[in-house]
């Protein structure tokens, strides 16, 4: 082997890194931005909402967990499901991930240009999302510790941000900050808990789902870190108490601080699209500036760490399909630092299109990604659980047990396809995110025309 090149990923992740990028993956765009869709289609009952999805993907994640600590692997998922399940699968959960989190990068680099409009409106949301399409790049081509190390603090300023605007909105709902309508009251006293009914929970669910899509990324990461059948279950088992506290904890005070239907009034610009972040906006409206900007600023690095933590998972992704013969077979080099240099370069090139995205239509182009992401996201879940229940049945079959079994599986398996089915039809019900749905099957057939060529041109070249 050339001396400039290694045959294996660096293990350059520890346990505190594995922590953080699972805690970073889930705070970002979906929840500072996204959440003002929430609000707009639910009310106060985003609460449970969010509790709702929150459980699902905890669920979800204890599936992938379980096949985890058996088998750390570079593409995760993808690996497992063409182990399990079958060659297609495996092949259609790779790319759809890769897709996923390509979407998802962009509408993360376009919501920064919507966050830094908070300060200076007249800076174009495509010179943003340039400037953070190439910083990331290069702190993901460095060395594996220190994407690490940086995404480590990343998520620690988030967490600690998200804590002290919780304690702070706290102090304000108890000495009511001299306005008469901040209270627990608001959660009850525009409509009630349920404004638009049980139809409004459900349509809000789509949008819910957002806000968790990138914590997979620790699958990923699985395969870099030193001990995974000690991290990865720790990591997961925390994922819980986090959705409490840093969704529904947050999500909580935000309603009581402020009555939820004038605070959609002020975030509705034309055509349905949103001026800034709820959590900045309602700080700005009750006159503290100084939060709304200190906050405005802790977003911002929110959305440049999960682009950071879904860069890191793409480039995985990449390069473990590469090596398994499902990605063209370049992107699966590693220079002598143990960096897949081609596959990051590859995810920084197909997220660029989001520069030209928002230079063409910068008004339309987050809304159009978040329903795109969404569609996406329901895939990988949906292929997540499903090659679980094979990886069950190959577990039984071998009369094995596993270290890190998930809950009440299978029926926990059959509980989230059907509530992943709601999910669907809240994107189909939903005019401006039907598109989405209707991309589904024409995305599956795209995948399967692909695969077949390529086991064709296979047995070609081997014949």
């Amino acid at each position: 082997m050339h001396s400039t090149e290694t045959n294996r990923l660096a293990p350059g992740l520890r346990n505190r890194h594995i922590q953080f990028l699972a805690l970073g993956g889930t705070i970002g765009t979906g929840l500072f931005l996204g959440s003002a869709g929430v609000i707009r289609h639910t009310g106060p009952s985003m609460l449970l909402a969010y509790a709702l999805v929150g459980m699902m993907i905890f669920l979800i994640m204890r599936f992938l967990g379980e096949m985890l600590v058996e088998t750390p692997a570079a593409n995760s998922f993808g690996y497992f499901a063409t182990k399990y399940w079958g060659p297609f699968a495996g092949y259609f959960a790779g790319w759809n991930t890769v897709a996923q989190y390509v979407l998802c990068n962009m509408l993360e680099i376009s919501a920064a240009g919507k966050f830094v409009q908070f300060w200076w409106p007249w800076i174009p949301q495509w010179e943003t999302a340039a400037a953070c399409l190439l910083a990331v790049s290069a702190l993901n081509l460095a060395s594996v510790r220190l994407f690490g190390e940086t995404e480590f603090w990343f998520a620690l300023l988030k967490i600690v941000a998200v804590l002290s605007m919780i304690g702070f909105g706290l102090y304000l709902v108890v000495s009511r900050y001299g306005q008469p309508d901040i209270g627990p009251s608001n959660l009850w006293a525009h409509g009630g808990f349920f404004p638009s009914g049980l139809r409004g929970l459900l349509m809000s669910t789509a949008l819910v789902a957002l806000s968790f899509g990138g914590i997979e990324i620790m699958g990923y990461a699985a395969a870099e870190t030193d001990d995974p059948a000690r991290v990865i279950p720790k990591a997961i088992n925390q994922i819980v108490y986090r959705v409490l506290l840093f969704y529904v904890g947050s999500s909580l005070v935000l309603l009581m601080l402020f009555p939820w239907n004038r605070l959609v009034d002020h975030l509705l610009l034309g055509g349905g699209t949103y001026s800034a972040s709820p959590f900045t906006l309602i700080f700005s409206e009750l006159g503290s500036h100084f939060a709304a900007n200190a906050l405005n600023l802790v977003i911002l690095s929110a959305v440049l760490s999960v682009y950071n933590g879904l860069t890191f998972a793409s480039s995985r992704m990449l390069f473990g399909m590469a090596r398994q013969g499902a990605a063209p077979a370049w992107l699966g080099h590693l220079d002598r630092r143990g960096v897949p240099v081609r596959a990051i370069a590859a995810s920084t090139a197909l997220t660029g299109v989001a520069v030209v995205l928002n230079y063409v239509a910068p008004h339309r182009v987050i809304e159009l990604l978040i329903a795109m992401v969404t569609a996406a996201l329901v895939l990988i879940w949906v292929s997540i659980v499903m090659t679980h229940l094979k990886f069950r049945r190959s577990v039984r079959r071998a009369g094995r047990r596993s270290v890190f079994p998930a809950l009440f599986s299978p029926w926990s398996n059959y509980l989230c396809l059907a509530f992943l089915g709601l999910l669907v039809g809240a994107l189909w019900v939903a005019e401006e995110t039907r598109l989405s749905v209707m991309a589904i099957p024409l995305w599956l057939g795209a995948l399967y025309v692909t695969w077949r060529l390529r086991v064709r041109n296979t047995r070609e070249a081997l014949s």
